[in-house]
């Protein structure tokens, strides 16, 4: 069977990505080809899913017709552009779509590095590993909507797709790309404070990461406005109001915009 879907790279995030691939039947796994350095991951991958696996990333390129999926450390890059140097990329009958999720190589290195090929740069987050993530993509030069649909569709196998420009990448990364680890933050604060109030650490655990996936999942669902949310359920005189008056006193909302900020501005650096 033809070779469709090339991945480089064997590790959390492309086996997340693989597995539901496979498991929703988008790419069988006999159209699938994974190149992998580690020995241990090798063979896990090809027991698993059943997948052809090589060390050698140029038989990747040159075998999947449909999409090569980039999915190494960006500092890896230069040295997985460089096994691809040799392939006449321009002579290839299919050329693949080259997907990216190397955070901080920009579409002009990814160009420059697969001239005249479709490149799409994409930021997925880590709930992606459990299929509940987001995923921004930006579209380069040779791409068409062909090529946005296939990227869709790879994504939209372990959660949301946006489209954004590429200069709102830094944004996605400080806000989506880091997000998870404020949400942490948040369900392990709330957790603390039930155990101050005089819960136990397992229910107090239990009770502040329900209640922020609950609050998640009914903002999705009915579309309605945080604001809104917020207002029905704080009652005059009641509780909602007190803890919220601590919050905007502690500058919570504030605290949260600066962290992204932040981390918006730490991507931009790390790109340059």
């Amino acid at each position: 069977m033809t070779i469709k879907f090339g991945l480089i790279g064997g590790g959390v995030m492309g086996e997340s990505l693989l597995s539901r691939l496979i498991a929703r039947g988008i790419y069988q796994s006999s159209e699938v080809i994974v190149s992998e350095p580690l020995p241990s991951r090798q063979e896990f991958l090809k027991q698993q899913y059943k997948v052809a696996v090589t060390i050698d990333s140029s038989e990747v390129f040159s075998q999947a017709k449909e999409v090569v999926f980039l999915a190494v450390k960006p500092q890896v890059f230069s040295t997985i552009a460089q096994e691809l140097a040799h392939i006449d990329i321009l002579n290839i009958e299919h050329p693949p779509l080259i997907i990216s999720i190397l955070a901080g190589v920009s579409l002009s290195q990814l160009e420059a590095a697969f001239i005249q090929l479709p490149v799409i740069r994409a930021m997925p987050n880590t709930p992606a590993t459990v299929g509940a993530g987001v995923t921004a993509i930006c579209l380069g030069a040779y791409t068409n909507q062909k090529h946005y649909q296939i990227a869709h569709q790879v994504f939209s196998a372990v959660g949301e797709v946006v489209e954004v420009s590429e200069v709102l990448m830094d944004a996605v990364t400080g806000l989506s790309g880091s997000g998870p680890a404020y949400v942490a933050l948040l369900v392990e604060a709330l957790a603390d404070g039930g155990v101050a109030a005089g819960l136990p650490r397992v229910i107090a655990n239990q009770l502040a990461l329900q209640t922020v996936l609950g609050t998640a999942k009914l903002l999705q669902e009915t579309k309605m406005h945080p604001a809104e949310l917020k207002d029905r359920v704080t009652s005059p005189g009641g509780t909602t109001i007190a803890g919220i008056a601590k919050l905007e006193k502690a500058g919570f909302r504030s605290a949260l915009i600066e962290a992204v900020k932040a981390a918006t501005e730490r991507s931009q650096e790390l790109g340059k």
